[in-house]
């Protein structure tokens, strides 16, 4: 099986690239600059000159994959960005049918951001299209220290005695580990059952996020005492802080997310794709030691 990937070069592509080569396809991957093409390279990737910016400059790299006999699109690259209808349309010239976009659960949050519509919009352009898609969304990624999530929380963990804790950190979280979601979205690629499916894409089980963070102490051998402080006062002191600063280190926004529960049902990722997530204990303990080791 021959492979474009699109975002290739970033977190998620690196996982997804390495794991296809050793499973046996050939990848090429969209590199929009000689560091990118580098990048994908070194992954055992065949990269291809295109830029999501420019429709002409994606429907020649589409076209130049599908000579080199790509067949099967498989597209990291963010929806909230408003490439959707552009990568579609060139998937569709260029004749490659099956496809498989990563999207993300925070579709569903209630909070209105500013990438939600893009992406939902993304979601319907996909449906709409003529291709075999199969369209997953991740929660939160975490597993190595080049996430932006849970390396953070270690780092801040491992060196801080006293921790607030918004809300008491009683809303549930189910991150996913990116290795995990890697193999997902291989699996979704090769399985017929997928075609035409939306699946969530989390770990086994929803955990408070209390317990998230004492899993996580444990992981660097810490035991930050949490504290817990009045979630909606919080976000409003972040907002005054943000307005003040030119580059917060922290937003309200993020305090926001944490408001409501984001637990999902895998049961149809687990069905259709074999999925086996691990558990956060395994995950985060083994990123503390690639963090620290």
């Amino acid at each position: 099986m021959t492979i474009l990937v699109t975002g290739a070069s970033g977190f998620l592509g690196a996982f997804v690239v390495r794991r296809a080569v050793h499973d046996g396809h050939r990848v090429l991957a969209l590199a929009r600059s000689t560091r990118a093409a580098a990048a994908v390279a070194q992954l055992g990737a065949n990269p291809v000159e295109g830029d999501l910016d420019d429709p002409q400059s994606l429907d020649d790299a589409f076209a130049a994959a599908a000579r080199h006999r790509a067949d099967r699109l498989v597209n990291l690259a963010s929806l909230g960005s408003g490439h959707a209808p552009v990568i579609v349309a060139a998937a569709e010239e260029a004749g490659l049918r099956r496809a498989v976009f990563v999207s993300t659960t925070a579709v569903t949050t209630t909070l209105a951001t500013p990438s939600k519509r893009t992406r939902l919009e993304a979601e319907e352009t996909i449906r709409r299209s003529g291709l075999a898609w199969t369209v997953l969304r991740p929660t939160m990624i975490y597993g190595t220290p080049g996430d932006r999530n849970i390396a953070r929380l270690l780092a801040v963990l491992r060196r801080t005695p006293v921790l607030p804790l918004p809300g008491g950190g009683r809303r549930l979280q189910q991150p996913v580990h990116v290795e995990d979601l890697a193999r997902a979205v291989l699996s979704a690629l090769c399985t017929d059952a997928a075609v035409g499916q939306t699946y969530d894409v989390a770990g086994p089980e929803p955990m408070t996020f209390r317990r998230l963070l004492l899993e996580a102490g444990e992981a660097v051998g810490c035991r930050t005492r949490l504290l817990a402080v009045p979630l909606r006062p919080t976000i409003w002191a972040l907002r005054g802080y943000e307005r003040l600063s030119s580059r917060p280190r922290i937003k309200a926004e993020q305090l926001e997310r944490l408001a409501e529960d984001k637990a999902f049902d895998i049961g149809p990722a687990i069905r259709d794709l074999g999925y086996e997530p691990r558990s956060f204990r395994e995950g985060v303990t083994k990123e503390a030691e690639l963090l620290w080791t």
